[in-house]
């Protein structure tokens, strides 16, 4: 009768086959991950996640192979290099060029600045600027709150006699249009109309700023 293998026998071979198995696991995981290093040490979220994937894929025995994995990656690049639309069908780009071609004197070339800071504090940029246009006078020559004090929106505070004083046209652009986040439109005071009450005393403020909302836009 023949003899049949004992159990240790049978033991061993099964952890000789378990072990080639997950060496060649480890290999291909090593190929997949060489490859473009340097996309993957930017430390990108959504890199990662294709990694993640990955992973799970190969512990689910979910087919894939080293060229499908880099086509994923190949799509998360194309994806953060398209154009991102912020505002009215525009880019920041091109938001920052068309606030620009109503810009001048001291405030000529600042559009894109004006933009970032509208967009990151969620305020309308024709608002922002039309607003910043009324109190400067920079539709022609800036006034010399703006040109000494760089207060782009007739701020209250010190440092400007009774107006308030920034270090750079930057900081004062920034401030104005965070002061318009934080104290009007997150307060429900979004329009000319509701924001004039409280920011101008002059009835035909908010008027004003919606001509010059129109000419923005148009421009």
């Amino acid at each position: 009768m023949k003899k049949l293998p004992s159990v240790k026998t049978i033991c061993i071979a099964l952890i000789g086959i378990c072990s080639i198995q997950l060496v060649a696991m480890m290999v291909k995981s090593i190929t997949i991950l060489s490859m473009d290093s340097a996309l993957l040490s930017n430390g990108s979220v959504l890199i990662e996640s294709i990694v993640t994937k990955a992973k799970r894929e190969r512990f689910e025995q979910i087919n894939y192979t080293p060229e499908s994995y880099k086509q994923e990656i190949e799509i998360v690049r194309l994806k953060a290099s398209s154009p991102v639309i912020v505002f009215e069908g525009m880019t920041m780009e091109e938001l920052g060029e068309k606030l620009d071609r109503s810009l001048n004197s001291s405030l000529e070339g600042y559009g894109l600045v004006f933009a970032n800071y509208a967009i990151q504090y969620g305020v309308d940029p024709y608002l922002a600027v039309a607003i910043a246009l009324h109190e400067t006078g920079c539709t022609w020559t800036c006034s010399n709150l703006v040109q000494s004090c760089n207060n782009v929106g007739g701020m209250k505070g010190s440092g400007c006699g009774a107006y308030a004083a920034f270090e750079s046209l930057d900081a004062g652009i920034e401030a104005m249009i965070r002061n318009l986040s934080e104290n009007y439109i997150q307060k429900g005071l979004n329009t000319p109309e509701t924001i004039g009450n409280k920011y101008a005393a002059s009835d035909t403020w908010s008027t004003k700023i919606h001509s010059y909302i129109n000419r923005i836009r148009n421009a």
